[in-house]
């Protein structure tokens, strides 16, 4: 995945009349995390997103009367392994609550939560933000709470029919809800905040973070308040589903309340919905009475219990949480530390490459399968000229066809001096599209091939320099950058294929001035 500047558009409030240095924005998120698992939190149906609607339903999930919750160890497992890899505290027992409120896809009218007494608390996330055009920085927002929930069914709404349905599929669902406290000031901020946890849970294997499926969703509360002030009124944006999407979200939000401030308004405590079509965001209902969720102790579930003591083992009825911490991976930061210490790479590379885990894999492929291309021209080519294609086309990088082989064919045949620069970034357009044939078959069937047989070089710098008499006087006398509108007048008339260190080169020879 990749960001893109938000550019302020016509649905974007004004904010001439705002004397901004005397305001601030707090940013805090609360995200809904589906746990990757084979069966839901409390039941033994399926967890598979697309399945036919009401199949994976047990009587459990359905509430019929007399069915009891069974908690799905698994789903514990990876709440302690997200809990661990995020500096939280992992609680030695934590308890299971009901939340009251009423939806028709809220079978039982209530949800199974944990309010009162969490897995875990006081977790912390250090990552990088990056904003296009300005020098990448760290932040840190603390982790307050990592809870499990089950996640309610889904209403369908028809809108010619005048009718509502309810698919049950999703009513069960495991979750985790991580509530970070308000430490951020941007929709930059928040959006980094989400990529930096979406490259954590990918590594622990706890969530696939599929935001188009709904497998991960952000709400951000979001308010504004002059400095030295207390925080102030705050609206809630919810279900944003996409990293760009956050960041658009939340700065539109932050620039509507400013405006309303600036023209005498006051901000209501409401729930707003994100409008990724009109890049707005719309009001769904005020939140000045406070909603009343009755929340009380799940009888149906004991305490939960882990086992906190060092060196334990998981046992049948004791998940150890030691044990679990032995399977962390490699968390990003430490990639990237390892990334600039063992490559010598520049901090802001390390963060474009484990930022895109495909580029990453992509880079430490290559490293090891062609040593003799610098690691240099590896990374600058899967940045600038790679990762660039893929933006241009508006395309996720695991989405592009081409893989690691190619892309070290291409690097192999620029390195040897088959072809050039500009070869190598249209071989990356043909393979692109033409996912089945090789590299070699694609430089000889477009004759991409470099040119630098010396006399056909020569041929077309003396062409060159009858085409450009003007830049040839002005570096004669003496203007050193006027060779480059000759270099470029050979680069055209070869079709950008010649070697351009040779014509340099042999420009240089050519245009010396003869001996007195």
């Amino acid at each position: 995945m990749h960001y893109s500047i938000i550019r302020r558009l016509s649905t974007q409030p004004k904010l001439a009349n705002i004397p901004k240095r005397k305001w601030k924005s707090v940013v805090g998120l609360e995200v809904h995390a589906q746990i990757a698992s084979a069966s839901k939190l409390f039941s033994g149906s399926g967890t598979s997103f697309g399945a036919p609607l009401n199949s994976s339903v047990a009587y459990f999930d359905a509430s019929i009367p007399g069915t009891l919750p069974v908690v799905n160890r698994k789903c514990v497992e990876s709440g302690i392994k997200t809990a661990l890899a995020l500096g939280c505290r992992v609680n030695e027992v934590s308890m299971f609550d009901r939340k009251h409120y009423f939806y028709a896809d809220l079978p039982n009218g209530y949800q199974i939560t944990q309010q009162r007494a969490a897995l875990a608390n006081n977790g912390i996330m250090t990552f990088p933000v990056i904003t296009p055009g300005k020098k990448v920085y760290y932040k840190t927002a603390k982790l307050l709470q990592l809870q499990l929930e089950q996640d309610s069914g889904k209403s369908l709404h028809d809108d010619q029919l005048k009718r509502s349905l309810v698919d049950l599929n999703r009513a069960g669902l495991p979750l985790m809800e991580l509530v970070f406290a308000p430490d951020l000031e941007t929709g930059e901020e928040a959006a980094s905040l989400v990529k930096e946890l979406i490259l954590i849970l990918r590594r622990l294997q706890t969530c696939s973070c599929k935001m188009e499926e709904g497998a991960l969703r952000v709400d951000a509360n979001i308010s504004i308040n002059q400095e030295g002030d207390p925080m102030g009124v705050r609206t809630e944006v919810k279900n944003i589903g996409s990293v760009r999407s956050i960041s658009q979200a939340i700065t539109y939000e932050i620039n509507r309340q400013l405006e309303t401030v600036a023209e005498g308004g006051v901000i209501t405590n409401e729930t707003r919905s994100w409008d990724a079509e009109n890049r707005r965001t719309v009001a769904m209902r005020d939140k000045e009475v406070l909603q009343d969720y009755r929340f009380m102790p799940e009888p149906n579930l004991p305490p939960l219990h882990v086992n906190l003591k060092p060196g334990s083992k998981s046992t049948e009825d004791l998940v150890s949480v030691a044990a679990l911490s032995i399977e962390i991976p490699e968390l990003p930061e430490d990639t990237r530390q390892r990334l600039v210490a063992q490559y010598s790479l520049k901090p802001e590379t390390a963060i474009i490459l484990v930022n895109e885990p495909i580029l990453l894999d992509h880079f430490l492929s290559i490293n090891r399968s062609l040593s003799e291309v610098p690691t240099k021209v590896v990374y600058n080519f899967l940045i600038n000229d790679f990762l660039t294609y893929c933006n241009k086309l508006n395309l996720n990088v695991e989405d592009c066809s081409i893989n690691a082989e190619d892309i070290r064919d291409i690097l192999k045949n620029l390195h040897g001096e088959n072809i050039n620069l500009q070869a190598a970034r249209q071989l990356i357009e043909l393979l692109h599209n033409n996912p089945t044939i090789k590299v070699q078959e694609l430089i000889d069937l477009h004759n991409l091939q470099q040119i630098c047989n010396l006399e056909q070089i020569e041929a077309l710098c003396q062409q060159a320099i009858t085409n450009q008499p003007k830049a040839v006087q002005q570096y004669q006398k003496g203007k050193s950058k006027a060779l480059f509108a000759i270099v470029g007048e050979v680069a055209k008339l070869s079709a950008q294929k010649a070697n351009m260190k040779i014509v340099v080169e042999c420009l240089e020879k050519l245009l010396k001035p003869p001996k007195k």
